[in-house]
């Protein structure tokens, strides 16, 4: 019997695929990379009887980056990068090993159906799950098709089916332009932000941003912010007045009027129109018009509206709403929400759609007089010919879903009722009056019909006093006539709202990336995002842009990346070849790159007038080993060490405290040495500034602390604090933290694996000698006698901390609390603790006591 492989985007995606598809009747069982389940059962495909397997993948499986050297920035010219450096694609997360296991589920397998999302960036992964899948495949015979794409825009059952019984296949070319675009932006970001990182943060100590990055979607969009704080500084603010006139009739409620001229700016002039309307007592009316208008209901929804109405009405970030949807739609609530389009099909079953919310508490009635009356055509929109507009598949309530899950989902829902709902349609009265010379208005609006506004009443015509019936050459008292003074005000700053509508006129990213960009310039300190979400660029975001204005402005402006991404739309569609496209765009920013770096002093001079030097920055803290002056600590980041007589500057662990340990000093450099800690319920270790940054032996390498210094004979070396081999991680040793008494801990050099033991213990000290029955190093004990809980009266004891049954309730294994994920990787040493004295191989690991130590996980 022949073997289906299908594969969707995500795990809980294939869930539910599966569920439908197999009618309930699948079996499941975990994938042995432990993220990915394989739903499997019977059924019929091409008119035969075959055995399908239903998995996923976790987002892409392959990540660009460049080959291994070319990953150096300090061995790399940043120039290299545009042609020189080759690429290679990598796993996105190796820890899964995804491409292992897609060719475990795929051996043997017939045919490959692809349920990845409907987009290009899903194209992409269909070649990238093809790339995998295919070479362990069972071959075709005489030409027949085995590759399909599924195509869908919801996870409901008519949708799931409907895409099973017409597969098509996977889009090449869409696929091709995500290759474009990512090469691009891997190319050109790198090789700027390398440069102008590497070139201001050995320049200046207070940036306060461990990545000077440029972008070429990310720069235009700061641009934007930028742009409109330049609007608000240059601002200078205009006085002007304003004519204001109330009359009445009887003991009717009197009328505010509006003046014809509505402002001028010259206090005389607004004067003598004053004087002039002040003789007149009395009003009279010019005309009274009525007319009937109409607000029409809204378009339907796509991506980039969900984004504005989320971030200016419910106060939701755009990447927090994408992900919130996205949960939607993989839950079944929504369709798809990335999509351009506007315009429903005139297949799509609107009415069937509408029904699904008739029991909901929230519109039920709203739904019913809708189905009872008839349903109102959606307006025309865009059709992009993408995925129809974003839609509610099926009924919620609050409890269901719960906070911002809910919010969004209300909104979608009653954003596509009132696609279907009639217009607001109301009464406009306009009145216009004669004061002397000058003439006034006044309008009122009265509601007719409520429409589309019932659902979605905060687009409301709000209530107002209705006026008594008056016509031509009717005569009212004027009460009061008044000069208001009053100021033209700046514009504010851009509201995320209004920042994704302006990347949307311009073309900067997609509906999918938008959010990406905006978190981008704020995660890199750029901007901030101030009450009402409105987004205020920082010094160094002001600095960067007003610098590229003044060395290349189309760094900044969003002219040049608009062009690049209408060239990638070119090669979604077939027209235009990849490579052209690719060498084209390199070869301008390549000569954009060169002018950049030889122009940079331009940008620097800005940098100047902001930012302190590196030599005025941060306070003395540690000893140089060359010139024996105290090095200056920078905190803001990233931080580092500066040396102002040397002119060095040497990087630190990140997102943690630095401060000196004990004076003591590096037996290989003489500087002194300083300690790194995540905190008091995390990790912590010394370190050598120098040998940080400087390598000191072949088998160590750059960012090491002195828990993984190989020196044999160091105090403070793996060699003399080294216990064991990691009770979870592979390459990583178990190290004692000779700083943490009383309240005594050893932990992991690569993972955050930590152990708790001897609390209170007065002294603990690494032996020489090792265990006999796992080979970890023997630990000796001093407690303080009052304090002890060794039997009888004893203060010291040596054993082994995972073997000796002395020390067993002493000890307790937890995972450090770290203020960031691990801030450094690199490749473990293999031999163990590798201490200098009585050098073993790999010592193993205490499996028997892994059991005891997992007693106290936390």
């Amino acid at each position: 019997m022949k073997t289906v492989l299908m594969v969707a985007e995500k795990p809980s995606l294939a869930q539910s695929i599966a569920k439908i598809l197999s009618k309930g009747s699948a079996s499941t069982r975990k994938g042995f990379n432990g993220a990915c389940s394989v739903h499997e059962y019977m059924g019929s495909f091409l008119g035969q009887a075959m055995r399908f397997k239903m998995t996923s993948v976790c987002g892409h499986v392959m990540s660009l980056d460049f080959i291994g050297k070319y990953n150096n920035w300090d061995k790399v010219d940043p120039a290299e990068l545009f042609s020189k450096a080759p690429t290679e694609k990598k796993e996105a997360n190796p820890k899964l090993s995804m491409v292992k296991f897609l060719q475990v589920e795929g051996r043997g397998c017939d045919y490959v159906v692809l349920w990845l999302d409907c987009d290009k960036e899903g194209e992409n992964i269909c070649f990238e799950v093809l790339d995998a899948v295919l070479p362990v495949m069972n071959r075709a015979h005489g030409g027949e098709q085995t590759i399909y794409r599924a195509k869908f825009s919801s996870i409901t059952d008519t949708d799931i089916m409907n895409a099973m019984n017409k597969l098509g296949e996977p889009n090449k070319n869409e696929a091709l332009s995500v290759d474009a675009r990512q090469e691009l932006d891997l190319r050109i970001g790198c090789a700027f932000t390398r440069f102008q990182t590497k070139y201001f943060q050995g320049k200046y100590g207070n940036l306060d941003s461990s990545l000077i990055s440029f972008g070429p979607c990310q720069t235009p969009t700061l641009g934007f912010c930028v742009e409109r704080h330049d609007k608000i500084q240059s601002f200078k603010p205009e006085t002007y007045w304003v004519l204001q006139v109330k009359v009445s009739r009887g003991q009717e409620h009197p009328l505010t009027l509006d003046w014809d001229r509505v402002r001028v700016f010259d206090r005389e002039i607004a004067q003598m129109f004053l004087n002039i309307t002040k003789t007149s007592r009395e009003a009279k009316v010019e005309s009274v018009s009525k007319k009937e208008k109409a607000k029409q209901r809204p378009q339907a929804l796509n991506t980039v509206e969900m984004l504005r109405v989320a971030s200016s009405a419910l106060g939701m970030g755009p990447q927090h709403t994408m992900q919130i949807a996205e949960r939607l739609y993989t839950q079944g609530y929504i369709s798809y929400p990335r999509t351009e389009t506007t315009h429903y099909p005139e297949n799509f079953d609107l009415k069937g759609t509408l029904k699904q919310q008739s029991n909901n508490p929230f519109w039920a009635d709203t739904v019913k007089a809708l189905l009872a009356d008839g349903i109102n055509r959606p307006r025309k929109g865009t059709d992009a010919g993408d995925h129809p507009p974003i839609t509610p598949m099926r009924s919620a309530t609050e409890a269901e879903l719960g906070g911002d899950s809910w919010r969004l989902y209300e909104y979608i829902t009653r954003h596509f009722i009132a696609t279907i709902s009639h217009d607001c349609k109301y009464l406009q009265t306009v009145i216009v009056f004669s004061v002397g010379r000058e003439q006034f208005s006044t309008t009122c609006k009265e509601v007719i019909s409520q429409g589309y506004t019932e659902i979605m009443p905060w687009q409301g015509i709000p209530p107002e006093e209705s006026f008594q019936s008056c016509e031509r050459g009717d005569k009212f008292g004027v009460e009061e006539v008044k000069l208001v003074e009053k100021q033209t005000c700046p514009p504010d700053y851009l509201t995320e709202a209004e920042l994704i509508t302006l990347m949307e006129k311009h073309g900067i990213g997609t509906d999918a990336s938008i959010p990406v960009h905006i978190n981008n310039v704020c995660q890199r300190n750029y901007v901030t995002v101030e009450s009402g979400r409105r987004l205020k660029p920082t010094s160094l975001g002001i600095v960067l842009v007003h610098g590229y204005y003044k060395i290349d402005q189309e760094l900044v402006l969003p002219t040049i990346r608009s062009a690049v991404e209408k060239q990638l739309n070119l090669i979604a569609l077939g027209k235009v070849d990849y490579h052209l496209v690719l060498e084209h765009t390199l070869d301008i920013f390549k000569r954009k790159f060169h002018y950049f770096v030889d122009s940079i002093a331009g940008m620097d001079e800005l940098m100047e007038v902001s930012f302190s030097p590196l030599a005025a920055t941060g306070k003395p803290l540690s000893r140089c080993g060359k010139c024996h002056r105290f090095m200056k600590y920078i905190q803001a980041k990233p931080s580092r060490l500066h040396c102002s007589h040397c002119d060095e500057t040497y990087s630190l662990p990140q997102n943690g405290t630095i401060k000196l340990y004990k004076e003591l000093r590096c037996p290989l450099d003489d500087f002194e040495l300083v300690l790194w800690s995540s905190g008091s319920r995390g990790k912590s270790y010394p370190l050598c500034p120098y040998c940080y940054n400087n390598t000191p032996f072949r088998d160590m390498k750059k960012g090491m602390g002195c828990n993984e210094c190989t020196h044999p004979t160091c105090q403070h070396s793996l060699s003399m604090h080294g216990i064991a081999q990691c009770v979870e991680c592979e390459n990583g040793v178990m190290v004692l933290d000779p700083t943490s008494g009383p309240k005594w801990k050893m932990s992991c050099n690569k993972c955050n694996v930590m152990v708790h033991f001897f609390e209170n213990a007065h002294r603990v000290r690494v032996s020489a000698d090792t265990c006999e029955v796992c080979d970890a190093a023997l630990v000796l004990v001093d407690f303080n006698k009052a304090k002890s809980p060794l039997p009888g009266d004893q203060t010291q004891h040596t054993g082994c901390v995972f073997c000796d049954t002395i020390f067993q309730d002493l000890v307790e294994l937890k995972h450090a609390t770290m203020r960031h994920p691990m801030h450094r990787g690199g490749q473990g040493r293999k031999q163990g603790r590798g201490r200098g004295r009585g050098r073993r191989g790999n010592p193993k690991k205490p499996k028997d006591k892994m059991a005891a130590l997992a007693a106290y996980f936390v």
